[in-house]
Order: structure tokens, then sequence, then C-alpha cells
């Protein structure tokens, strides 16, 4: 016989089951339309974008808008990418399961996320703190062991650990910093937005040559605006 808390355990349940089933048809759903029908093809990088739960890194008032692909507000002037943008810039790195690469702006924690779950170990930097700290805690939360977090100027990068087989640069710089292009491994990959701020940007492919960048214009975009300490 069935008591009252047995039935409440078991409606409980069945709610948290058809919640997490919502969450996956609506990420699925995603994947098709905005990612896979808008030609990403890389297999690992559709598994991680049909994996990472977006809606963990949405603050709860966006949360019903977290397989909609576009980019959501998340504080202190910042926001979380476009899905699209995310699987893009993730394909055009060519990530590996040996790789290491570095993130140039952590936000809430997405990118990484999706990046975590490819390659072997991922670094990255943000410069607010509160997104920081916030974005350590939940990437640890989730099982993300392979990610490690630093409050600081993305613009430094983070020497002690290049070169870095790949970076990705998650906010619109006016240039390319040259620290990032020094700690990127000779034959190595960046995807970065470059451009004024508040404006369209244009979204470049580098490549490390012999020491020197080689450039691609990939696509234009508008990414906040890549976020200097005050001791530059």
């Amino acid at each position: 016989m069935f008591t009252p808390v047995s039935v409440l355990l078991l409606y409980l349940l069945s709610l948290f089951s058809l919640q997490a089933d919502v969450y996956k048809d609506r990420r699925e759903a995603l994947v098709k339309r905005h990612i896979e029908g808008r030609g990403i093809s890389d297999k690992a990088v559709l598994d991680a974008m049909r994996t990472v739960e977006r809606h963990k890194f949405v603050p709860q008032d966006q949360v019903s808008q977290a397989y909609e692909d576009h980019p959501l507000p998340i504080g202190y002037g910042q926001t979380i990418s476009q899905p699209y943008i995310v699987a893009y810039m993730t394909q055009v790195i060519k990530p590996k399961p040996h790789m290491k690469v570095l993130e140039i702006g952590t936000g809430s924690g997405y990118q990484a996320a999706v990046l975590a779950e490819i390659v072997r170990k991922v670094y990255t930097i943000e410069i607010v703190p509160e997104h920081g700290k916030m974005a350590a805690e939940r990437l640890k939360k989730l099982g993300y062991d392979n990610v490690e977090v630093k409050v600081g100027d993305g613009y430094k990068g983070w020497e002690e650990h290049a070169p870095y087989d790949a970076i990705v640069v998650t906010a619109g710089a006016e240039s390319v910093p040259p620290p990032l292009l020094d700690q990127l491994k000779e034959g190595g990959r960046m995807v970065i937005p470059v451009g004024p701020a508040f404006a369209t940007q244009s979204l470049m492919l580098i490549e490390k040559r012999k020491g020197k960048a080689v450039t691609k214009n990939l696509m234009p975009v508008i990414f906040v605006p890549f976020t200097r300490s005050e001791k530059k």
C-alpha cells in the first residue's frame, strides 16, 4: 500500500522526469533545426551541444528561453552566446580529445562546458569576479573536472599553461591581443571577434604558421566588448 509520503515522492519523481524529457526534447530540436540544420557537421560538436544542459547556465528567469537560438542576458552586462555561434566557434578550432584549449570570457561557463565535452583540458578566464566564481562552482557541480577557471584580464592570456592547441575568445576585441598569439601553439587555431565595441564585428579565424598569424574572415557577429582591467 502506498503511503501519502510515497505517493508524493512518486509524483515528484515523475514531475522531475517530465521536466528532464522536455529539456532533452528542446535541446534536440535546437540542435536539429539551428545547429545541424545550419551546417554544423562535426559529430563531437553536435554530441556536445546535445549533452550540455544550457538551461543550467542561464539565470532562473531565462530558463524558458534556454533552448531558443539567441543570446541571453546573464547579468553584469554580459550574455550567454547564441547556441549556433557556440557550436560554430567550437567546430572552427577543430577540437580533438588530446587538445588543451584556452577560452577568454567564461561568462556562465556554457562555452567552456561544450569544449570540455570534447577536449582534454580547458583553461578559461573571466574578468568579472562574480561570473568567474559562479562559473567555477557551476562547472564543478556539473562534473567538469577538466575545466580550470581563473578571474583575471584575458588580454594577457594564461601563460602558465601555454602553449595552447586552440584559443576561443568570446568577447569583441578591437585587435588581436599579442599575448594570445604568443601563447598559441605552432599550427594552432584561434577564433576571435574583432571590431569596434557595440557594433558589427568580424569573426576571425587565426592560424599560427611559422610564428605569424594567418587570418580568415568568417562572418559578421556582435559580441559584448572585450573588457580590460584598469591596470593595462
